[in-house]
């Protein structure tokens, strides 16, 4: 028997003016579910999400939500109100539910902020994305939906952020184009894209079960839009040689074949799968030493990026660069194609060395202009490998359609403006290629297109991005910064993420314990009876957490589908176990706070 239903969606349709986004989508979300949603730039996956949220209306359809079903909502862009603090932002969402202060606590202390009165503004992309998660998990929402949580978080965040869902029993939908994250989160996977007849597919299993059943799918799909291609030149054939539409018999079959004829092009208008054209082009040179670093140290300040490093680049070598938030990625990025030069150490570049550099923030895109101008500066026409391609073509090329040549830069998603500076960097032929976040707004075609083209660049790369399976199929080393100066090499990613995981709290209890310590309030020192009360606290908390888990076992006991009244006390059994292990959590955090 299937866990209850949180959600039900029926023939949902939507389109912004005459763009059709998605059309006739029907699926449920459950209890307990864990969903990842994936599918190209454009497919309405955020507008998806809204409308699941309660925040925006279908154009069609219906989405059907249990009565007083608690949801909550992480958009891609949280914003908060100036001057706020963080507790503040997250009391905002709970005007009328009883222990707000409580509940305040204990959703920061979940995801790791120590400071209850830190100024919300202040934060950090990363840290923005917390606060918005600590949001929605204030009010203990029964489904939780997330739109690109990960776009703003470094490697050990999206590691935390695996966990925290991990150890969650709140359904949930998450949009990410992170194949990682999706692979270890989802339980679940939904694409929704127009290339499948009914607009979405959906797998129990995940994101590696999802990519076996679109390829049976598409190839089931190739076969019909054969087999009816095979039917069309027949009916053809026979309409040439003069059908008489005369007898009943006859004009149905030319009714069929008219039919059959829009049902193949309805299905090849389908199977046109649209990815960027991406062709990175290089110089040739034979030069084994494009780059010595020699020695290298950079500060800023009292922080120290870089101390003593040694870094040498040639030709094939691929270089992945991690390290926290903060920890000088970009500023080492920098460095290296010569916009800051190192306080101590020496550099050599080869002769001549030609370097493209992809900025992050999208630093050479003049928002006044238009794509066309953004794309061929001077004219009609941009050179390519010897060649001239009309800017319409070249348009095309990465996606976009000729209608939004002369739309304002300023007025295009994160995701068209980095593809024009893909499209720009395929036309400068480089020696040494070096990429900071290419992969922000990408979605998972052009992702593995540009994985593609790295893998064939015979010069030297240096690559940061969050994006774990570009950076572990790509990267032939990795350098990880500390954010201290420090640096370490290792072979691959996995050899970095299993030194990591080491330092990461084993288990969800942990993880939530140590969240408690981080927290910080008054200054006091236990009394007698609290030092007692604090040395029992984590065996309290996980008998707590032992009886929730029962109750919630017991609430899906399918004896008890049918009994209306004992299925509302085993739920409400379960609610007062979920609420004794809050409270006991805001407790342990008190005694913590006071012990500092």
């Amino acid at each position: 028997m299937p866990p209850p239903i949180l959600l039900g969606c029926q023939g949902l349709s939507k389109a912004f003016g005459s763009r059709p986004l998605f059309a006739g989508l029907t699926f449920a979300v459950h209890e307990g579910d864990h969903i990842g949603l994936v599918g190209p730039n454009g497919a309405g996956k955020s507008t998806l999400l809204r409308i699941l949220a309660g925040i925006e209306v279908p154009d069609e359809g219906a989405c059907v939500r249990r009565k007083n079903l608690r949801v909550g909502y992480v958009p891609q862009h949280p914003t908060f109100a100036q001057g706020m603090t963080v507790a503040a932002v997250v009391a905002g969402s709970l005007p009328e539910m009883a222990e707000t202060e409580q509940r305040v606590a204990v959703a920061l202390s979940r995801v790791g902020f120590a400071d209850p009165s830190c100024p919300a503004d202040t934060l950090s992309g990363g840290w923005r994305t917390r606060l918005a998660i600590a949001r929605a998990l204030a009010a203990d929402p029964e489904v939780l939906l997330l739109d690109e949580p990960t776009n703003h978080l470094d490697l050990e965040s999206r590691l935390w952020l695996e966990s925290l869902l991990d150890g969650s029993s709140a359904a949930c939908v998450v949009v990410s184009h992170d194949r990682y994250f999706l692979q270890s989160v989802g339980r679940r996977m939904f694409e929704i894209d127009r290339i499948f007849k009914e607009g979405l597919i959906e797998v129990d299993g995940t994101y590696a079960d999802l990519l076996e059943k679109r390829m049976e799918i598409l190839s089931n799909q190739a076969s019909y839009e054969e087999s009816l291609a095979n039917r069309v030149r027949r009916e053809i054939a026979w309409l040439r040689r003069g059908a008489k539409a005369r007898t009943r018999k006859s004009k149905a079959r030319i009714d069929a074949a008219h039919q059959a004829m829009d049902e193949l092009k309805d299905s090849r208008d389908r199977s046109v799968a649209q990815s960027a054209g991406l062709d990175l082009a290089a110089t040739g040179r034979r030069t084994k030493r494009l780059w010595h670093g020699t020695g290298l140290t950079k500060r800023f300040g009292p922080i120290v990026i870089v101390e003593g490093l040694e870094l040498l680049l040639t030709p094939g070598m691929r270089l992945g660069v991690l390290g926290p938030n903060g920890s000088g990625k970009t500023t080492l990025l920098r460095m290296i194609v010569g916009e800051l030069p190192p306080d101590a150490g020496e550099v050599r570049r080869a002769d001549a060395l030609r370097v493209v550099y992809f900025d992050q923030n999208r630093a050479t895109l003049d928002p006044a202009l238009s794509l066309k101008r953004s794309l061929a500066p001077d004219g009609d026409t941009v050179v390519y490998r010897d060649g001239t391609v009309h800017v319409a073509t070249w348009a095309k090329r990465f996606l976009f359609r000729p209608d939004q040549l002369e739309t304002p830069v300023s007025r295009l998603s994160g995701g068209e403006r980095a593809r024009i500076v893909l499209a720009r960097l395929m036309l400068q032929p480089a020696d040494l290629l070096v990429l900071d976040e290419p992969t922000n707004d990408l979605d998972i075609p052009t992702l593995e297109v540009l994985e593609e083209s790295l893998l064939e660049f015979p010069g030297a790369l240096v690559l940061v991005t969050h994006d774990r399976h570009l950076l572990d199929r790509v990267s032939t080393t990795i350098l990880a910064l500390d954010g201290r100066g420090g640096t370490e090499r290792f072979a691959d990613y996995g050899q970095w993420e299993a030194k990591t995981r080491a330092r990461v709290p084993a288990t969800k209890d942990a993880g939530r314990a140590d969240s408690a310590k981080a927290w910080k309030g008054s200054s006091r020192k236990l009394s007698y009876l609290e030092q007692r009360e604090w040395e029992g606290m984590e065996e309290r908390v996980l008998a707590a957490e032992a009886r929730a888990a029962e109750a919630g076992r017991r609430s899906e006991d399918p004896s008890i589908a049918s009994d209306a009244t004992a299925l509302q006390n085993r739920l409400a059994e379960l609610e007062h176990a979920k609420h004794e292990v809050d409270r006991l959590y805001l407790r342990w955090t008190e005694l913590e706070a006071k012990r500092e």
